[in-house]
């Protein structure tokens, strides 16, 4: 199945700005087939090349996913080499509760040019 629509983000610095890894707090709204909350914590680092990075997070996300309630735990793992990214966010195997026990699947987000965030989410139950 796949479950798609927008969200928001809000990041929040919990390290020094020169901090290596830097940490940062994750609070995002999803909204559309997932309609959800979620709260995490991200470490990341930026290389001395300009757009080189790499980033790992977990996030809870608690809401409704075509109308079944649960929570879930979702692991990031992501690289930037020069502006090229490859990001990969998948759930944590077992970690769905209530009506999403069972839940597995992988995150796609695309942010456009304005800055909109979209989530497309491929899953099974």
């Amino acid at each position: 199945m796949t479950a798609s629509g927008p969200f928001e983000v809000k990041l929040a610095s919990l390290t020094a700005p020169d901090a290596l890894p830097g940490r940062m707090s994750i609070d995002k709204q999803f909204h559309g087939d997932l309609e959800a909350t979620s709260k995490g914590e991200m470490l990341m680092a930026a290389a001395a090349v300009k757009g080189s990075a790499g980033y790992v997070a977990i996030e809870r996300v608690e809401g409704t996913l075509h109308g079944r309630a649960g929570s879930f735990l979702l692991q990031h793992n992501a690289t930037m080499a020069r502006g090229a990214g490859e990001l990969n966010i998948i759930v944590i195997p077992d970690s769905g509760t209530g009506e999403l026990s069972g839940l597995s699947g992988k995150m796609m987000i695309n942010i456009a040019p304005d800055g909109a965030h979209m989530y497309e989410f491929e899953y099974e139950l």
